[in-house]
C-alpha cells in the first residue's frame, strides 16, 4: 500500500498539476487517482491541501454537444425570469430578492 507523496507549497517536481491548472491547459484528470499533494502550512489551523494529478496521463476536455449548449441556455433563462412578473430581467436574479429589482421595489414605492 503506497501513501501519496506530500510536497510542500511551491516545491512540486514538474508533471504534475492541479484541477485548475489542468483545465486551464484543456486536460480533465481522466478518471486517474490523486498522485501527489501540496501542503501550504497556516498558523492556528491545519494546512492548504491542493490535490495533484499526472500530465501526461489527462484527457483532453470533452466538448460541449448541442443537447448541453441547449441544456445550459434553459438554465440560464431560468435563472434571468422573474417568478412574479415572468418577464426576462437580462441579468441574472440575485437570490437574496428572489425576484427581479422592480417587483422588489414596487411594495416599498406603494407604501
Amino acid at each position: 500500500m503506497a501513501s501519496t507523496p506530500v510536497y510542500r507549497w511551491r516545491l512540486a517536481p514538474d508533471g504534475y498539476a492541479t484541477r485548475r491548472q489542468l483545465r486551464a491547459l484543456g486536460l480533465r484528470p481522466g478518471g486517474q487517482d490523486v498522485a501527489a499533494q501540496l501542503e501550504r502550512p497556516r498558523r492556528r489551523r491545519g494546512p492548504l491541501v491542493a490535490y495533484l494529478y499526472r500530465v501526461d496521463r489527462a484527457k483532453p476536455v470533452r466538448p460541449m454537444t448541442s443537447a448541453k449548449w441547449a441544456a445550459l441556455g434553459k438554465a440560464m433563462a431560468a435563472r434571468r425570469t422573474c417568478p412574479n412578473c415572468r418577464r426576462d430581467a437580462g441579468y441574472c436574479i440575485p437570490p437574496s430578492l428572489g425576484m427581479c429589482v422592480p417587483c422588489a421595489d414596487a411594495p416599498e414605492l406603494a407604501a
